[in-house]
């Protein structure tokens, strides 16, 4: 028997809505909650996968 590897990805995605001044500051804003674990994605989040041969 050969031995074969793949990669498998999951693609999560939310939309969220912030309020600031500029894009900017939003993304200053998103970021840091995110980083802080105040924005979590989970399977409910869940939009795509793909499976590929590893190389």
């Amino acid at each position: 028997m050969k031995k074969f590897e793949f990669d498998i990805t999951e693609t999560l995605q939310r939309k969220i809505v912030i309020m600031a001044e500029d894009e900017n500051e939003a993304y200053t804003k998103i970021s840091h909650m995110y980083k802080l674990g105040e924005i979590v994605l989970d399977a409910d989040d869940f939009i795509d996968s793909e499976i590929n041969f590893s190389k």
